[in-house]
């Protein structure tokens, strides 16, 4: 499922339900104390005292969500990308070099940790939209298109840094929408696409050079079960073969989860609100039993919501809820890319999320914000608004994307 082609409204919407949630922290309760004695009906002491308690607790909870001053909040740094194109989808390779990508067939690299950007156009592709890139280095790239026509869905590969673009893939499936790839290693992806008749056409590659469907692997859709080509973050991949798809669209917002690199799938409900324009947006796993999903309703500003899982994406249950409004188009791990060594070090902001939202109608205006807890407690980002995506090398470089070409650089 998709936003506009031409920028910023919803294009296609599909079916059904809806669900929603509130937020209380923990809070110390009150000392108790005898209250005058006067008439009064039968349970109404207890009813005030409940009140009462509620009312302290909500009145913490949104003081503490909304009031930055009460933790160290990340730097922020606005960087020039060279283009005033919507930027929807960011993909850091390390805390140098990063890639992002979005509309008029646009896309901007860095190699000093956005210092300097290089915004250019890929030929060919000028009139489409490119809702996700995935990096592999300074000189090798993924970008994955949408347009208007059947054939406009295609996937482009760099290996000299953008001078020259391979279309690798280019769709033949009427119906079909990819929303979001994600990739195990620079040669294994997979490539999300809206069900089409009940099916999704999924591809996969394992050379990085071609790409093969992989349709039957995948479980039936829900009707009009889709994904939201919202920040390129639909599927998250993790370790070599585990990967998560959230969808939307129908009755129930889901997760897709796979163990094996594709070959076989399972479905899994979760608590999200979902309907033709509501459902899971992002999914990210910060090990593979560990992850957070987030979404909400394109046609409302008051849906989004989050749920995180500890078993590998079979079960869900809802956090506290974000304090932003529009719905939640991006969420990422603050912990960023692991390699190696890397995972037994730096365990400070393994929990923390940072996400992302856009607002109805126009998609232009959302909010930010951040949790250490994967949801318990969340911290406003004042005045970050206006972000499509964002994403992170490690705690000290990730980069939020949007539109008019910003980009702000976040270091916790």
């Amino acid at each position: 499922m998709h936003l506009s082609l031409t920028i910023c409204h919803l294009e296609r919407m599909k079916t059904h339900a809806t669900t929603d949630a509130a937020f209380l922290l923990d809070t110390p309760l009150p000392r108790s104390y005898t209250p005058p004695h006067h008439e009064r009906c039968p349970g109404e002491s207890m009813l005030k005292y409940s009140l009462t308690v509620f009312l302290i607790v909500v009145s913490a909870t949104i003081s503490f969500a909304q009031d930055p001053g009460k933790i160290h909040q990340p730097k922020l740094t606005p960087q020039q990308s060279g283009t005033t194109q919507l930027l929807i989808s960011v993909s850091p390779v390390n805390s140098r070099v990063v890639w992002a990508a979005g509309t008029g067939g646009t896309y901007v690299v860095t190699t000093d940790g956005g210092e300097t950007w290089k915004a250019a156009v890929v030929p060919g592709a000028e009139t489409l939209q490119f809702r996700d890139v995935f990096g592999v280095s300074d000189k090798i790239a993924y970008l994955m298109s949408i347009g208007g026509n059947t054939t406009d869905f295609r996937i482009y590969k760099t290996v000299d840094g953008g001078a020259t673009w391979n279309i690798e893939f280019t769709n033949q499936t009427v119906n079909a929408f990819y929303d979001c790839f994600a990739f195990w290693t620079p040669n294994r992806g997979i490539t999300h696409s809206d069900s089409v008749n009940g099916v999704f056409p999924d591809i996969r590659t394992t050379d990085g050079i071609t790409w093969q469907s992989i349709a039957a692997n995948m479980p039936p859709a829900l009707t009009g079960e889709a994904s939201f080509a919202a920040s390129g973050t639909c599927i998250a991949t993790q370790d070599r073969t585990n990967a998560w798809i959230a969808t939307g669209g129908a009755t129930t917002a889901r997760i897709l989860a796979t163990r094996d690199g594709g070959d076989s799938w399972n479905a899994y409900d979760t608590p999200l609100v979902s309907s033709p324009s509501a459902g899971a947006i992002s999914v990210a796993f910060r090990d593979p039993r560990n992850g957070i999903v987030g979404g909400g309703d394109l046609a409302s500003n008051n849906a989004a919501d989050t749920a995180t899982s500890n078993d590998g994406g079979q079960t869900w249950t809802l956090t506290n809820k974000p304090p932003v409004q529009g719905a939640i188009f991006c969420l990422a791990y603050v912990r960023g890319i692991r390699h190696g060594l890397d995972e037994e070090v730096g365990q400070e902001h393994d929990h923390a999320v940072v996400i992302t939202t856009e607002t109805a109608p126009d998609f232009t205006s959302g909010e930010a914000a951040w949790t250490p807890d994967e949801g318990r407690t969340w911290i406003v980002l004042p005045e970050v608004s206006g972000f499509w995506a964002v994403a992170f090398a490690n705690p000290h470089a990730g980069w939020f994307v949007g539109n008019n070409g910003q980009i702000l650089k976040i270091s916790f």
